[in-house]
């Protein structure tokens, strides 16, 4: 979406004097059935996630995923060569299975190496990160939400947004300070 002017929209933001406000908003807007749209406060709302209708974060799959294949690259490391493709008698030790306690710091380190790296990228890829500057930082009065301001953005990309609906309905629950936030 463009702006008359030529400059491309990210979105409709508002600020409101309260957490409390900032709460009832978003249970309304979340009511209208906007899907892209996000809060900002200086600390963490509680409820919130339930206000705005979230669920409960694929982090945890990932970081699932991330250590189940660090068990199973521990296992083919340690148990191919030692046990399949050169076993050893050395001393009288068994070259199978039974050898699984002298693995087992290994397959722990492997297990949350994988953990930690899914868990870093799955993060970095979740929130299209690194984005260098958000288009919300262009907003003046954005600069208070780390002291005591609590914002609302609807975003353009929303497929029910229109610039009077958004408007609109953030009027009607008490924002104050509405403005279109520009891309650039």
């Amino acid at each position: 979406m463009k702006t008359p002017s030529g400059h491309e929209v990210y979105g409709m933001a508002a600020e409101y004097p309260s957490a409390a406000a900032l709460y009832e908003a978003a249970k309304v807007v979340r009511d209208a059935g906007f899907k892209r749209w996000d809060v900002h406060s200086p600390f963490p709302i509680h409820g919130m996630d339930e206000a705005m209708g979230l669920k409960k974060s694929w982090l945890s799959g990932w970081v699932l995923f991330g250590g189940v294949s660090g068990l199973l690259t521990a296992i083919i490391v340690e148990f191919g060569p030692s046990s399949f493709l050169f076993p050893l008698n050395v001393h009288g030790k068994p070259t199978n299975f039974m050898t699984v306690p002298s693995f087992f710091p290994i397959m722990f380190e492997l297990t949350v190496l994988f953990g930690a790296f899914a868990a870093f990228f799955a993060m970095l890829i979740m929130n299209r990160l690194p984005r260098w500057n958000h288009p919300i930082f262009n907003w003046e009065r954005f600069s208070r939400v780390t002291n005591d301001g609590y914002f609302l953005v609807i975003e353009a990309r929303d497929p029910r947004f229109t610039e009077i609906e958004a408007r609109e309905l953030l009027e009607r629950n008490g924002g104050q300070h509405i403005t279109i936030v520009h891309e650039d």
